[in-house]
């Protein structure tokens, strides 16, 4: 199974290395939408379904915290599992992102694995490496 992602930040450098970054995680990814701020991210929204929300915080326009309320007050939006990517890591910055709705805030930088890791948690759905190398290790041997 495959999913659409939405990433949304300012940088479109910083689009295209989480795209990559999520490539390389071994995630399965159908169609990757972007945009360059919370307003953009709301207009994809209104024509296409994505499956998760990668968004910074800090963007012109509408930002991160702006567009997470609007998702969330939106019926028919408000169930996609939204991942916070941000360099601020305050412990309150977190905690209100949180509680606003975010099902997961990841700090910059990161590693594919810890990408991969999250999507599949926010999903709602295992990590196939994770299933596959827990198959092979219970395979019944004694180590």
């Amino acid at each position: 199974m495959s999913f659409n992602v939405l990433i949304v930040d300012d940088s479109k450098s910083v689009r295209s290395v989480i795209k990559k970054i999520i490539t390389i995680s071994g995630f399965r990814m159908d169609q990757c939408y972007e945009a360059a701020n919370g307003k953009q991210a709301l207009e994809i929204l209104s024509k296409e379904w994505v499956d998760v929300i990668l968004s910074d915080l800090n963007m012109p326009e509408m930002n991160g915290l702006e567009m997470l309320a609007a998702i969330k007050a939106d019926i028919h939006l408000q169930k996609i599992p939204i991942i916070i990517i941000s360099t601020e890591s305050s412990d309150e910055r977190r905690n209100a992102v949180l509680e606003m709705g975010a099902k997961q805030f990841v700090k910059k930088p990161f590693s594919p694995e810890y990408v991969r890791k999250v999507l599949y948690e926010v999903i709602g759905m295992e990590d196939e490496t994770t299933r596959e190398r827990n198959e092979r290790d219970n395979d019944g041997g004694d180590f």
